[in-house]
């Protein structure tokens, strides 16, 4: 009995252990960007803590091993359980020390979980277990307990039960291991009132952790947004939080504005009308990314086109927009309009199945600041969005901007140049933003920039047209080279052009 006992205490800590990691991996993803180095990094710090800890445990005496793994079961589950939040919280009010902590946490939860494997084996090995059923036993439910947590993490706990507060989860987890074994092996231990105590104590502060869990996010989030927060949500791609002050209305997707409400309609004036003034036979129109439907409502304003799909990976996204009163409001109840079809899936993998053809389609992505986002803006995904535009349709894809990241704005001109489509480079002064830019392009179409809209606008006229398709001196064309998938140059130019300018 007290052998299986301490087999399932492996299932439970390495379960515990990956938790942490991933939390960690996934925490730094959102704040920072680059998921491919934060996980790798955060990956090779964990692992070779565990080495270090793994050395460490042979210092322990043979009379102590169960005692120590007490100690540390309590220790992994106070110190893992808090990481989120402590790491959150850094984060949302003292920026400058995130990644020190950040790595700081895992080296000294890797180098505590390191030690828990070669304790649980030596106290199996004290029981005369087999040396051959011994390791077997523990590397298989090790294992197991990993491929477990592998598979909850990104289908319900990140989603559902969100970072902060799975931390504090997995903490309890640990700690009722220690309870555990405290109980199952009290006549083998010394001081087992105090030792009781001090697991009470440590999960009396998990609990109270997790049930205030809400709480403590809200307060991390108002101290990183400033603004009172009116929505927010995880979801297996992504963080939503939606923030108001006075009549000013903001999305931040993995803490990156995307929109004002104050300022959003010159955007996206910006981003369509300049491409379907110029279309005036257009009857479909392709929208990839923009969940919100505000490039959807600009759209919807011409009488001529006859169908809209939406193609936006996170159902949340397109939900939230359809459903919350203050959001149907902002974008005009767009996604009601019968003319609107909403797909929820991944832009590059829809493109390969579908066979339909549009006349123009919009690309409003996110910045291309990790490797999954990059994957949107390179060689192959260009080449299927042109498959499925008309050739003398147009494309208009968000580019960043051509002012504070300028590397990462002409890899995207030179990447839909390189699949065989003319480009016409523009952009316009957002005052959320800055200067932003777009890029116009085409299979076949020749293209010349409106001087009139057939419809009122608030922004675009001759004038503010005419200065979008003008680049002064400080914002002139780099020669760079296309971004392809398998070496994704554009998240490197985007994240060094941005490393310059943001303090």
């Amino acid at each position: 009995m007290t052998k299986r006992i301490l087999i399932l205490s492996v299932f439970v800590v390495a379960s515990c252990g990956l938790a942490y990691e991933l939390i960690a991996g996934a925490l730094s993803s959102y704040l920072l960007g680059d998921s491919i180095l934060q996980f790798s990094t955060i990956i090779g710090c964990y692992l070779f803590a565990m080495g270090v800890g793994a050395h460490f445990s042979k210092y322990v005496a043979e009379e102590d091993v169960l005692s120590r793994f007490i100690d540390i079961e309590l220790a992994v589950g106070l110190i893992g359980g808090v990481s989120a939040a402590l790491l959150f919280m850094s984060f949302s009010w003292m920026t400058a020390p995130f990644r020190t902590l950040l790595y700081v946490l895992v080296f000294m939860i890797g180098a505590l979980v390191g030690m828990e494997v070669p304790l649980v084996m030596r106290a199996l090995n004290a029981r005369d277990t087999a040396f051959n059923d011994l390791v077997s036993r523990v590397l298989t439910f090790d294992y197991l307990g990993a491929l477990a947590v592998s598979l909850l993490f990104p289908l319900v706990l990140a989603p559902y039960v969100g970072l902060v507060r799975t931390g504090f989860l997995f903490g309890m987890l640990n700690v009722g291991v220690g309870f555990w074994t405290l109980y199952v092996f009290r006549a083998e231990l010394t001081n087992v009132g105090g030792r009781v105590l001090r697991a009470s104590s440590v999960m009396f502060f998990l609990v109270a952790g997790f049930a205030l869990s809400d709480r403590m996010v809200q307060w991390g989030e108002h101290g990183l947004f400033g603004d009172e927060i009116v929505y927010s949500t995880s979801t297996p791609y992504q963080r939503l939080v939606i923030t108001r002050w006075k009549d000013d209305m903001r999305l931040y997707i993995n803490g990156n504005l995307q929109f004002s409400s104050r300022d959003e309609y010159r955007y996206h004036e910006a981003l369509v009308h300049p491409a379907l003034q110029a279309l005036p036979w257009a009857r479909s129109v392709l929208v990839l990314g923009g969940g919100d439907g505000l490039a959807l409502r600009e759209i919807l304003r011409y009488p001529n086109i006859k169908q809209v799909t939406v193609v936006d990976l996170d159902p949340a996204m397109t939900r939230a927009f359809t459903t919350r009163p203050e959001l149907v409001k902002l974008n005009g109840g767009s996604f009601s309009d019968p003319r609107v079809k909403v797909v929820n899936a991944d832009a590059a993998i829809w493109l390969q199945g579908t066979r339909d053809m549009f006349d123009a389609a919009i690309i409003d992505f996110p910045d291309p600041s990790s490797f999954a986002l990059g994957k949107l803006y390179s060689v192959p995904f260009y080449g299927m969005v042109k498959k499925h535009v008309a050739a003398k349709g147009l494309v208009v894809v968000q580019s960043t901007s051509p002012f504070f990241a300028p590397h990462a704005y002409w890899t995207i001109d030179a990447t839909l140049r390189d699949v065989g489509m003319r480009t016409w480079p523009y952009h316009a002064y957002v005052p959320s933003f800055g200067e932003w830019g777009f890029i116009m392009a085409s299979p076949e179409q020749e293209y010349v920039p409106p001087t009139s809209y057939r419809l009122a606008m608030r922004y675009l006229n001759e004038a503010t047209t005419r200065e979008m398709f003008a680049f002064p001196p400080d914002m002139q064309r780099l020669e760079m080279a296309p971004n392809r998938l398998n070496t994704q140059s554009l998240v490197h130019e985007f994240e060094q052009d941005w490393r310059r300018v943001i303090r």
